[in-house]
Order: C-alpha cells, then structure tokens, then sequence
C-alpha cells in the first residue's frame, strides 16, 4: 500500500511539473505524426528515472546556462521521452511581450545542414542520385573537376565559404543573394576564388550545402523548401518547421545580440541548404526518433552519414555525411551538429546508442547554449566533462562573469524559468 502511495505522489509531481505557460504538456512518448513509432528496443522509463534525469539536467543548466541571458527553449529525451523541458525568454527580448512556448520555431543555422544531407542520402535510396557522381552531372556550368555529392556532404570538396568571399570579391550588398548566384558566381569567378583540390581534407563550408539544396531541387522537381516540407516535415508531424524563403520575412523569428540589439537582416540572408531551417525542440525531437526507427533510413546510410571522412589529422573531431561526430577513445560515438548565424546558436547532440538527445535552442547570440553537451554523460560515457570546445564553439565559460551573474540569477530562476518533464 505504501508504494502504491509513493507511486501516486510521483506522479501527481511530474504532472504538476508539466505545464508551461499555464497549458498541460501531453504526457508519454511524442509520436511523430502517424508513420512514427519508436524503437523496437525503447524502454519506457520509470517515474524515478525520469526524476533523477530531471534533477540531473537542472542542476547542469542550474550551474551553465542558469548564470547567463540565455533566452531559448531546451529539450532533453530518452527513448522518446522527454526529461526535461525548458522555454525561457521571449520573442524579442527588448520588448518582453511574447514569451518563448513550445511552438516558437527558431533559426536552426547550421543544424539545418541534418537535413540538407539527409534529404540528399533520402534521393540516393530512391536511385534518383549517386553520390560518387559529380556535381557537374546535376549543375551545368559547375566548373570543378573531381568534386562530387559526396565530397560536397563530408566537406571535402576544397570551396571555401562563400559567405567569405563573395562579399569581398565584388558583390554588392544592397542585393540579397540566391543559392544560383552562389553556384552562378562560382562559375564566374572560379579561377579567382582560392580553391583547393577536392578530397585532400576537411575544409568545413557553406558553400557545399547550399549546393546540395541545388541538387535536391534539380533531383526532385521541388523547391527545397517543398521537398523537405513533403519528405519529412508533413509525414513526421514537424507542423512548426519550415524553410524560410523571403516571402516568410513577416513571420521569422529575428535574432539579437548578446546585449539585446537586434541583428540586422543582410544579404547572405536568403541563401539555404546551409541554414534557414526553422523549428522546434520539440520538433527536432521528431527527427531525432525518425533517424532512431528501423527502416526509415537503411543501416548501410546511416552507417555511412554517421561515419568519419576525415582523418588526415589526428583528433576526435570528424564529420560524416550531414553530422559532425566525436569519435571518442573509448570506442563511443557522439553525433551532433551545431549552428551559429548572427545571434542563432543552437546545439543538437544525439547518443545514438542510449536513444537519447539534447536540443538546444537560443536567438540572442549565448555561447553557453554549447554547454549542454556535457550532458551527454548523463546517458554515457561521453567524456565530455573536461574537454574543451572546438570550431565555433566556446573554449570554456568565463570564470570572471559567475560571480556578478549569480545572484541576480537566482532571483530570476523562480519567476522566469519554465520546466517540465514527461512521464
């Protein structure tokens, strides 16, 4: 009797931790529309599994994000269930008038190229494309000899960014530039642009994905927007995702920086494939459990997208096809992809192997938001505790700001921060 009791008080506690802004949050896995299910293997957790994982997480973000002006939503799950949920700031953080909620879509920058590259290996199952082929196959004009969809994929392909040098070599700003006057420019001005050979490393660049969107486009008779919105947005339930296009410009979440001013709209805006992706934690949740499902991607492409190119150089750090990856000594494999554009940062960490994710999502330029990789060792042996950060990512969180964030940071816990957890 006395457990059936303890069992009851439980749960009447993660349900009262359930809410956010006033509105009960939907209790047990999240389905991904009506295709998905989950894993054959996914446990469902306990009450106190969930608690611990729970109290785990807030005393991470407690200690990381909790002493910052992190203004975002952050998801935590396992086998498809969720953790721990937290929505925190607003839409614009000057105003303070419409609060973040589990449907605000958020810039996703650079996570966006999960989909880009997924898109592209979903096109190679359905025998419309070979990687191996060359680019120039699917672009005419394409002037690069050697490069093809897969050295664009794992970053191999020796195109530097165009967001570098485009502007630097004579494009005029006051014009919003297309993923065609990307590849158009390239043609144009390929002899001129410091391009290295295809395949002899990893050069990481935007170039390449907003290529692919080209691909995607070409391949499958859509706009990149309705591929992925008729491949995986629809069938997945992502009713909060979508490509922005600039007919969106009314509607778009606007990013700020770290000291609230808002980040102003540019011409590298418009270009997609490597950004412009918008969604939700919880969304992102969707994706995560339909790569986690048999059969809805083959093995042998995930073995492929999740495997290292890379290894000219010694490290860990690698990228796959679409996901960077850590590929840890102790033979564990972490698989990611961050973003940074303008005041978007955002982290998507997935334990393959544990069926768990970490999701978070920021539009007021906090470098902290990086800081929730350290969760991963909450699932498993990730090593993430001590290491120190790489590429755009911050090296540690400065010592010198704690102490002045802290108190005021505690007033702030009570009345702003928003958690939740699912049974």
């Amino acid at each position: 009797m006395k457990n059936i009791v303890r069992l009851l008080l439980i749960l009447l506690a993660l349900e009262s931790c359930a809410r956010v802004n006033n509105k009960k949050v939907t209790s047990g896995p999240m389905n991904a529309g009506d295709t998905s299910s989950l894993p054959a293997h996914a446990v469902t957790l306990t009450p106190e599994e969930i608690s611990n994982l729970r109290r785990r997480v807030d005393n991470h973000l407690d200690s990381t994000l909790g002493r910052t002006r992190f203004n975002g939503s952050i998801l935590v799950a396992k086998n498809g269930q969720i953790v721990f949920e937290e929505y925190t700031g607003f839409v614009d953080p000057r105003t303070k008038k419409d609060s973040i909620t589990p449907s605000t879509p958020f810039h996703l920058a650079s996570v966006s190229k999960t989909f880009t590259g997924m898109a592209t290996l979903r096109l190679w199952e359905e025998g419309k494309l070979n990687i191996e082929d060359p680019v120039s196959k699917y672009l005419p004009g394409f002037p690069l000899e050697g490069v093809t969809i897969r050295t664009l994929l794992n970053h191999r392909s020796g195109i530097p960014k165009y967001d570098h040098y485009m502007g630097e070599m004579g494009w005029d700003k006051r014009k919003m530039i297309s993923n065609q006057d990307v590849l158009d420019f390239l043609i144009a001005n390929y002899k001129k642009i410091p391009i290295a050979p295809p395949n002899r490393g990893f050069s990481y660049s935007n170039t390449n994905y907003a290529l692919l969107a080209l691909i995607i486009e070409k391949v499958s008779g859509l706009s990149f927007k309705d591929y992925l919105k008729k491949t995986f947005f629809d069938p997945l339930g992502m009713k909060n995702t979508y490509v922005f296009t600039l007919a969106d410009s009314a509607r778009y979440m606007p990013s700020f920086y770290y000291s609230n001013r808002e980040y102003r709209f540019e011409f590298l805006d418009a270009v997609y494939g490597d950004k412009n992706v918008y969604s939700t934690v919880r969304d992102l949740l969707k994706w995560h459990q339909a790569l986690q499902r048999e059969n809805y991607f083959k093995k042998a492409t995930l073995d492929q997208a999740y495997a290292g190119y890379s290894f000219e150089k010694p490290g860990t750090h690698n990228y796959g096809l679409g996901w960077r990856m850590y590929l840890l000594k102790n033979g564990k494999k972490l698989i990611y992809h961050n973003g940074w554009w303008h005041g978007n940062r955002t982290s998507f960490y997935r334990m393959t192997d544990e069926d768990a994710v970490i999701i978070a999502l920021c539009n007021n330029d906090c470098r902290y938001v990086y800081k929730v990789k350290e969760l991963a060792d909450i699932f498993g042996d990730y090593m993430q505790q001590h290491r120190r950060y790489a590429d755009d990512e911050p090296t540690q969180v400065a010592r010198a700001e704690r102490p002045r964030q802290a108190k005021a940071t505690t007033k702030k816990k009570s009345s702003h921060r928003r958690s939740t957890a699912r049974k």
